[in-house]
C-alpha cells in the first residue's frame, strides 16, 4: 500500500520518498528493502539505482490493476451522491471449476467476494451491482470462463426472507463494514484539520498523511461490496467516510505543488471533485 500510494504520475517511485515516509509510520528500513525485492521479484515493479537514489518504475500490470479500485470509489461516491439508485436487480454468477484447477477456482471465488458477492450455495454468489465485466475479466484471465454462468432476477429468496434490505443484512456482514468506516472516519478528521490549519506542512507530511489515508481506505473499502443505500440502514457510516476523506484528498490536492506529486493526488481529487460536482448540479 505504502509503495502504491506513492506512485507519481510519470509510473516511478522515489526511494528517497518512500523511505522517509516509511520511517515516518514506523517502518524500518530493511522492511521497505524487503518490500522492494518482493514487489521486483513478483514483476509488479522494476528497479534502477541504489540506496535512496534509486527509482522503481510501476509495470503495465500494477497500473492495470489500481483502476478497478478507481471505478468502484466512483461508484460508492454515486451512490452517495444519490445519482446511482437501485434498479432492484440481483446479478449471479455460478462456477463449476474442476478439482484439477482448484487454484483457478480459489481465485474466482475469492475475486467474487471481492467484487461484492455473498455466497448463496457452493459455487453462486450474488451482487447487487452489475459486475459482469469485472467477473468475466478474471474468469478469461484464470482459463475458467467456460465454467461461469451469469444470469439476473428481481426474484431472489432464501429461505422464507426475500425483502431485499433483509436479505443484504443476512448475506454481508454488515456490521463489520460499519465499524470499519467508523475507524476511517475517526482517523480523516484529526488529518483533515492539520490539512485545512493555518500551518504549513512539508512534504514528507503530506505524503505521510496520504499513505495513511488511503490505506485505512483500503481497509475500509475492500470488504465493502457497495450495497445500494436502499439496501443499507442509515445512516449509512460509510457515507460520512467518505465525506471526510474526500474533503482530506482535496485538501492534500491543493496543497501539494510538487511537480512529482503522487498519482494518487489527483486520481482521488479528480473523483471527489466529480462528486461534488453532481451534488452541485
Amino acid at each position: 500500500m505504502l509503495v502504491h500510494a506513492l506512485i507519481r504520475e510519470d509510473g516511478t517511485v522515489g526511494a528517497d520518498e518512500l523511505y522517509t515516509v516509511a520511517n515516518a509510520l514506523g517502518m524500518s528500513d530493511q522492511q521497505v528493502r524487503l518490500c522492494v525485492r518482493r514487489l521486483v521479484a513478483e514483476g509488479r515493479f522494476t528497479h534502477e539505482g541504489r540506496g535512496r537514489k534509486a527509482e522503481l518504475h510501476a509495470t503495465a500490470g500494477t497500473t492495470r490493476a489500481l483502476a478497478p479500485n478507481a471505478d468502484f470509489l466512483r461508484h460508492a461516491f454515486r451512490q452517495d451522491a444519490g445519482s446511482a439508485p437501485w434498479d432492484g436487480v440481483w446479478h449471479l454468477a455460478a462456477f463449476a471449476v474442476p478439482e484439477s484447477a482448484r487454484a483457478a477456482r480459489d481465485t474466482l471465488r475469492e475475486t467474487l467476494v471481492r467484487l461484492g458477492g455473498a455466497p448463496l450455495q457452493g459455487g453462486l454468489y450474488v451482487c447487487a451491482n452489475p459486475w459482469e465485466p469485472y467477473v468475466e475479466e478474471a474468469a478469461h484471465r484464470l482459463g475458467a470462463h467456460g465454467a461461469l454462468t451469469l444470469l439476473t432476477t428481481t426474484d431472489l429468496r432464501r429461505g422464507d426472507t426475500r425483502e431485499p434490505a433483509e436479505l443484504a443484512r443476512r448475506l454481508w456482514p454488515l456490521q463489520e463494514i460499519a465499524d470499519r468506516y467508523h475507524r476511517l472516519s475517526r482517523i480523516a478528521q484529526p488529518r483533515l484539520a492539520r490539512l485545512t490549519g493555518p500551518g504549513g506542512l512539508p512534504s514528507s507530511a503530506l505524503l505521510t498523511i496520504a499513505v495513511e489515508l488511503a490505506a485505512e481506505l483500503t481497509r475500509a473499502m475492500e470488504p465493502d461490496p457497495l450495497l445500494p443505500p436502499q439496501l443499507l440502514p442509515q445512516p449509512w457510516p460509510g457515507t460520512r467516510a467518505r465525506e471526510h476523506i474526500a474533503r482530506c484528498w482535496a485538501a492534500l490536492y491543493e496543497r501539494d505543488r510538487g511537480e512529482a506529486r503522487p498519482a494518487l493526488f489527483r486520481l482521488y481529487a479528480d473523483i471527489t471533485r466529480e462528486a461534488a460536482g453532481r451534488v452541485t448540479r
